[in-house]
């Protein structure tokens, strides 16, 4: 037999993490312990990016900084893992496991290097016995993603207030869209506790990172800050210079950085400096730069309000060049409107591999594209297309596995990875699952409706940037709100 490939070594050890998550239970994710995403610009947390966030209570946080992860609604989410039940917020996972062969994130993030220590802790052994961790037990999180503020300059279509200040002013100025849910309106976001703190106000969150911050920093193996646009907040800074005058850097740590790379030129280049300069000194054990973009040139606009594909580009190609050991990492939402052409951001994802991958970076395949399927709002998930448009979704995937048969033709690498092929192969299978017609019917009829909306506002044209929905956009329009409500 020959030599296995690095996909099957790396299915065999998803294969092995599975197995060891099951050994617990059928819900079981390392994900709730030690991964976590803090809003602190309004006080919400959650432990993957998939389930909706909910609200810190500030008398947990007044006790312990550390509540701004180790919430008592968290930790009853953690003790059905412990007890073989299935969370109800987890159920991203539960469809892809229930409608597919592919690893779900429950798989992927707990084989991922950040989770591989928590064994230790959630197995272990007292008096010749073995025992489980309990579940009402605070711990450090070793992967941390933090929101600062809500800053930002972009008003991508399925963004929302409280992560955009521009998405923040359009709805204060014109109000929530005409959506059966409301979409974006500031009466949903108040009652769901998710209106975040003006930026001249005390935050007692900021405040109760930076209590916790010292004593985290040493236990992080991830450190993520994303926003908002990350490079309009003063913290981000903060963070940098800490990490360049500490006098005990974790060089341990991976330190991942969101941009949409549209900031301004000048906080880019100090952004690009500071990073340098953690680099070349080895303050750390990596640094990542993540961004994120949903298809190609004006179609990627239309979804991304705000962006300038070509200046999104050339400042890519920017970071890429002056900083020689960090990777870039594509973040794909994946969306409604990507599958029309997101076959062109593959081709030229394989360009900017080939031109940029190398050994001297801190991992050779230095530029990933990680996708993941829009789940909220509805009404602008791939699910809502008919069939017909979902089949360019198994094409896309077929052509990422077609450019991997050629690799490069100099380095005779993988071109993509195992992740990131599976990953797109999971939405279409997705897709292929049973869905409710009335919801289906609804999602359309918000589609139409948010859109109509989106145009009038923006002064944007959807069936000029993307003819080939005319005939689905038509069907849509037909639909009463009678028939839906």
């Amino acid at each position: 037999m020959g030599m296995k490939t690095q996909a099957e070594k790396d299915v065999h050890e998803l294969n092995k993490t599975k197995g060891r998550l099951d050994s617990v239970g059928c819900g079981m994710c390392v994900a709730k312990w030690m991964q976590v995403t803090i809003h602190l610009q309004n006080g919400h947390t959650h432990s993957c990016h998939h389930p909706r966030t909910h609200k810190i209570p500030l008398d947990e946080i007044k006790k312990d900084p550390s509540a701004l992860h180790n919430t008592w609604y968290k930790k009853h989410a953690r003790k059905e893992m412990l007890t073989d039940a299935r969370p109800s917020e987890c159920d991203y996972c539960w469809n892809v496991e229930d409608n597919s062969d592919v690893f779900s994130d429950r798989i992927l993030k707990s084989n991922e290097p950040w989770a591989k220590s928590f064994w230790d802790k959630i197995q272990h052994k007292k008096d010749n016995k073995n025992y489980l961790i309990d579940w009402r037990e605070n711990v450090n999180p070793t992967y941390v993603e933090v929101v600062f503020s809500n800053a930002c300059n972009f008003k991508c279509s399925y963004c929302a207030p409280h992560i955009s200040t521009q998405w923040m002013n359009e709805i204060k100025d014109k109000g929530g869209y005409p959506t059966t849910t409301k979409f974006n309106s500031l009466g949903g976001l108040k009652h769901s506790q998710l209106m975040p703190i003006p930026h001249k106000e005390e935050n007692p969150y900021v405040e109760a990172f930076w209590k916790w911050w010292p004593d985290l920093y040493q236990d992080l193996h991830t450190f993520r800050i994303t926003g908002g646009e990350p490079l309009l907040s003063k913290d981000t800074f903060k963070v940098l210079d800490y990490i360049i005058k500490t006098d005990k850097p974790n060089k341990n740590l991976v330190l991942s950085v969101n941009t949409n790379m549209g900031a301004p030129d000048e906080l880019m280049d100090k952004f690009i400096e500071k990073v340098k300069i953690i680099t070349e000194r080895n303050l750390v054990k990596d640094f990542q730069i993540f961004t994120s973009i949903d298809g190609w040139g004006t179609k990627s606009e239309y979804i991304r309000h705000g962006l300038n594909y070509r200046a999104f580009w050339k400042n890519c190609e920017k970071t890429l060049t002056k900083l020689t050991k960090p990777s870039l990492t594509f973040m794909v939402t994946y969306n409604a409107l990507s599958v029309f052409n997101f076959d062109l951001f593959i081709e030229q994802l394989y360009l900017l591999k080939e031109k940029y991958n190398s050994v001297d970076r801190y991992t050779s395949n230095s530029v990933v594209a990680d996708i993941s399927y829009l789940r909220h709002p509805s009404h602008q998930s791939v699910r809502i297309l008919p069939k017909v448009f979902q089949e360019n979704i198994q094409s896309q995937v077929n052509l990422m596995h077609s450019i991997q048969e050629k690799g490069f033709t100099e380095k005779g690498d993988d071109v993509f990875s195992h992740m990131e092929m599976e990953k797109l192969q999971r939405i279409y299978d997705w897709c292929q699952g049973d869905i409710d017609e009335k919801s289906l019917k609804r999602n359309r009829y918000d589609f139409y409706q948010f859109f109509t909306e989106h145009d009038k506002r923006r002064k944007t044209n959807i069936l000029g940037v993307f003819p080939e929905i005319k005939q689905f956009w038509e069907e849509c329009s037909k639909i009463k709100k009678d028939e839906v409500v």
